[in-house]
């Protein structure tokens, strides 16, 4: 699907059917719902013995909502997938997360170690499904401290999914499956219906 719209309610309703923004610079936005559906289930969680070392205290701080903008564009920056220095996000997506972020739907975790960013996400909550959009990481393991503690959050405030959209090694390490699309729609529709989070996020587990 194909439009050359990008505000904040067409993200939403995107997001509400199962559809999702990705494309590159020179392209008009794409939209897409992929079958299978890579998904994390909160509560089937898996962390390795190695990243529970880099879990323990000491090592990183980690913060919701903090600097959203500064994750987006971190995330927008160079990746071995994009060798000629392009990416989907756009300063019109980093304009339109940033609305969604000021609205309180889009929300942000912050990996930091001896006060500098060194790793993040940022995505989209909606009732009880959290749709993770993207991550970056300067020092190893960074993003995924940043993962863990956002999934551990999500488990105490009860989300019933997460959409990783398609996928790669890195998020079928922590438990990630694929689903049929029906499925993850069969899913998404009761989960979304959940009370609205609402608002900055801050943690409110140890």
């Amino acid at each position: 699907m194909k439009t050359s719209r990008s505000r904040p309610t067409n993200l939403l309703e995107a997001y509400r059917h199962g559809i999702f923004p990705w494309y590159n610079d020179d392209q008009p936005i794409l939209w897409w719902s992929p079958d299978p559906r890579t998904v994390l289930f909160p509560e089937k969680l898996h962390i390795s013995r190695s990243l529970k070392r880099s879990l323990r205290p000491g090592l990183f701080s980690v913060t919701l909502d903090r600097c959203f903008r500064d994750v987006m564009q971190h995330c927008a920056g160079p990746r071995p997938q994009y060798p000629d220095g392009g990416t989907w996000i756009t300063k019109e997506m980093l304009d339109a997360y940033t609305k969604l972020h000021e609205q309180g739907y889009a929300h942000s975790v912050e990996t930091w170690q001896e006060g500098q960013l060194v790793g993040g996400l940022y995505g989209v909550a909606l009732g009880g499904v959290f749709f993770a959009e993207s991550m970056f990481t300067r020092v190893p393991d960074a993003s995924k401290v940043a993962l863990v503690s956002l999934v551990r959050q999500l488990q105490t405030w009860e989300f019933r999914i997460i959409d990783c959209q398609q996928a790669s090694p890195h998020v079928m390490r922590f438990g990630a499956e694929k689903i049929p699309r029906r499925n993850f729609l069969a899913h998404l529709t009761e989960a979304v219906r959940l009370p609205e989070r609402r608002g900055r996020w801050q943690f409110d587990i140890p």
